[in-house]
């Protein structure tokens, strides 16, 4: 398996709630709508929290604080399949429609993206 990690920030003209409604309640479902199409496997959003023991266990390993506002993570078969899907014009017009969204509630010049392999030792 093959996975696309987007680390997301928001658009700063954009409140945090905001950022996480529409991501939830608009944006997972289009990706829904487009998954078959895409050849996606599975799709998670991870919403960041403020918390004081994600705070605390952070500051034990000594890592930079965060201002990430959540990370999507969507798994395809493998590369392959991935540029297959999205090299036909229902796959470009699924892409383009996604990347529409996004830019609607994504700060996308501020966010990351990488593709890497699914390594999964605990189920």
């Amino acid at each position: 398996m093959i996975v696309i990690t987007f680390l997301l920030r928001r658009r700063p003209d954009i409140s945090s709630e905001e950022f996480h409604r529409y991501w939830r309640e608009h944006h997972g479902p289009l990706v829904a709508s487009h998954a078959h199409t895409l050849g996606v496997r599975r799709y998670s959003q991870l919403h960041a929290t403020a918390s004081p023991f994600g705070a605390a266990i952070s500051q034990t390993r000594d890592c930079e604080p965060s201002d990430w506002d959540g990370i999507a993570l969507v798994w395809f078969d493998s590369e392959d399949a991935l540029i297959a899907a999205g090299a036909t014009p229902e796959g470009q017009a699924a892409g383009d429609a996604l990347l529409e969204d996004e830019r609607r509630f994504i700060d996308l010049t501020r966010s990351q993206l990488f593709l890497s392999d699914d390594h999964s030792v605990v189920h």
